[in-house]
């Protein structure tokens, strides 16, 4: 193939997003590689571009994207920011960098949050199956939660589309080729420039530490750990707050830059545990402020659960700068090598954690020392700038060659009775007195042929008309069984009404047959057949609207004779 044409789509600064400023920082080097002939940067509709950057690369207008066999490079995160990203590369396939697995929030952006729902389920359900339209009507009712937001990505239908897909975690490639193993998936470096070197912290005898802890109003003489970047409840500064109370961190002062989101009151929690004196919240800086924020701590926290799959840049920047830095024991934080990042775990314990972890590292001002030198050598290592055009540069090249597989619904296993016991179906009954042939109806007036005292067979034809896999009975839980009452007018208080038992699962639309023995007793007696869905050694009885039931009189059940029952008594949709 020849030299690429790519047209680069991405937000630029001055648009506050770590991805804007990602671009501008790669795009020198993605230009400059031998096996890309032309770069050409497109400007997305509604978003300014900081004069330098038009001066520099002259965007074009998002209509000309890959126009001339161009090979569009989409830089695609989860804000608003990158709703422009999204339709041009759902209608113009090309390379598309995944800074965030899950793009869920931005949907709920471009949907809910403008007051329209029917998108939003159309959406998920493309996504994500029946899983998805169940998540997303549950919005309609105001239903809401954080782990639909992280556990359904909302990217397939938009991955599908692409030639080909890249990430920057090992961890990243990994956990898209397990979801999507026809996705053509390549993990690159994010490219972080080196800054000026912070110098050493503050405990370990820093000067330019404590000149800029001077002009932030900092303490000289006590440890101070920072949390950088845009402060949201999943980066869990809160946790840190609190770990700031326990004992081993008596003296410690949290610096936290960045602005702070409205569902975070990192403020009112240093207040409820009782460290407010030593909790400094400095909102939104530039770049000086944020360097000299940086130097002035000692170490740095970048925690996180739950995650959407993000290679954090602010942590990169924060080791690239010489500082160690504690973070969660999840995800993609396993590319991090131990001499840089010390890791805690999730869950029960995590606040005691954090706080041992942090105060042995800050007992240890060598060993802090000595983490921010191997920081800075990793980043310059595994995340140089020109290593990592050369990646993307390289990729591109191998992905432009490739169709993309497409859009496909999404395949996900239906609901089990386990959970879903909401039973919607047919059942049809007869009872059969062996050899003898099926007939018509036998008249009202006339005599039964099911005598009293005869055991013939009941024989059920049961039919799934739901969304969920019926399971059989012997699996226990979630197993369903038929009860079969057979009742007379006398009102015998405890009729025979034995349990015909699923005999193997029944998928939605699937059938199932089942066959009793009864013994017609005397007088007037009628049939009733109803699911129960078990719950352990019980039944639990479905009496929900639509659930199906099947009756009727023995007088209407001659031998070989379908039951008749009052209309819409045998079937349920």
């Amino acid at each position: 193939m020849s030299s690429l044409r790519i047209d680069f789509v991405s937000p630029l600064p001055p648009v506050r997003s770590g991805i804007a400023d990602y671009a501008v920082e790669l795009l020198p080097g993605l230009a400059a590689r031998a096996e890309v002939g032309e770069v050409r940067v497109v400007r997305l509709p509604g978003q300014p571009v900081d004069e330098a950057v038009a001066a520099r690369w002259r965007p074009v207008a998002a209509e000309e994207t890959g126009r001339g066999g161009r090979l569009p490079l989409y830089q695609m995160g989860n804000n608003r920011h990158h709703e422009g990203v999204l339709e041009l590369a759902l209608e113009r396939p090309g390379v598309l960098t995944l800074h965030d697995l899950v793009l869920h929030h931005l949907l709920v952006e471009r949907t809910l949050s403008r007051g329209v729902l029917a998108p939003y389920v159309e959406a998920l359900e493309r996504d994500h199956g029946w899983i998805g339209r169940a998540v997303a009507t549950t919005r309609r009712w105001g239903g809401y939660s954080d782990g639909g937001l992280f556990a359904l990505p909302a990217h397939r239908d938009l991955l599908r589309r692409q030639r080909g897909v890249l990430v920057h975690s090992r961890w990243a490639a990994a956990a898209l080729a397990e979801e999507d193993p026809e996705l053509a998936v390549r993990a690159v470096p994010m490219g972080i420039p080196l800054p000026p070197e912070a110098g050493p912290p503050a405990l370990a005898g820093g000067g330019a530490a404590a000149a800029a802890r001077a002009s932030l109003g900092l303490p000289a003489d006590r440890p101070v750990v920072g949390s950088f970047g845009f402060q949201t409840p999943i980066k869990r500064t809160a946790a840190a707050v609190r770990a700031l109370a326990r004992p081993e961190l008596a003296g410690t002062w949290l610096l936290v830059v960045g602005e702070v989101s409205p569902e975070v009151d990192l403020e009112g929690e240093a207040r409820r545990a009782g460290v407010a004196d030593r909790v400094r919240v400095t909102g939104f800086v530039e770049g000086p402020t944020f360097a000299r924020a940086l130097a002035a701590c000692d170490l740095a926290l970048n925690l996180r659960y739950p995650t959407a799959g993000e290679t954090s840049a602010s942590l990169l920047r924060l080791l690239a700068a010489g500082r160690g830095a504690v973070v969660s024991d999840y995800a993609q934080f396993a590319d991090l090598p131990a001499g840089v990042a010390v890791r805690v775990p999730l869950g029960e314990g995590e606040e005691e954690a954090l706080a041992t972890a942090a105060a042995d590292l800050l007992a240890d001002p060598a060993r802090l020392a000595a983490m921010g030198e191997a920081a800075r050598r990793y980043v310059a290592r595994e995340h140089a700038p020109e290593r990592a055009a050369a990646a993307v540069a390289g990729a591109c090249t191998e992905l432009a060659e490739l169709a993309p597989p497409g859009p496909r619904p999404a395949v996900a296993a239906p609901p089990t009775t386990v959970a879903w016991t909401r039973l919607s179906g047919v059942i049809v009954g007869s009872v059969d007195a062996g050899e003898k042939a099926a007939g018509a109806r036998a008249p009202s007036s006339r005599k039964s042929a099911w005598p009293e005292g005869e055991r013939r067979t009941l024989r059920l034809e049961v039919t799934n008309g739901g969304p969920a896999r019926w399971l059989a009975a012997r699996r226990g839980p979630g197993g369903v069984a038929f009860e079969v009452t057979l009742a007379t007018p006398a009102g015998d208080p405890d009729p025979h009404r034995p349990w015909l038992p699923l005999p193997h699962d029944v998928e939605p639309g699937g059938t199932a047959r089942l066959e009793l023995a009864l013994r017609r007793p005397p007088g007037p007696a009628r049939v009733t057949v109803e699911p129960l869905v078990l719950d352990g050694w019980a039944g639990e009885r479905v009496t929900r609207p639509g659930a199906p039931r099947w009756e009727a009189d023995a007088d209407d059940l001659d031998a070989g004779r379908t039951g008749a029952a009052p209309a819409g008594a045998g079937t349920a949709g």
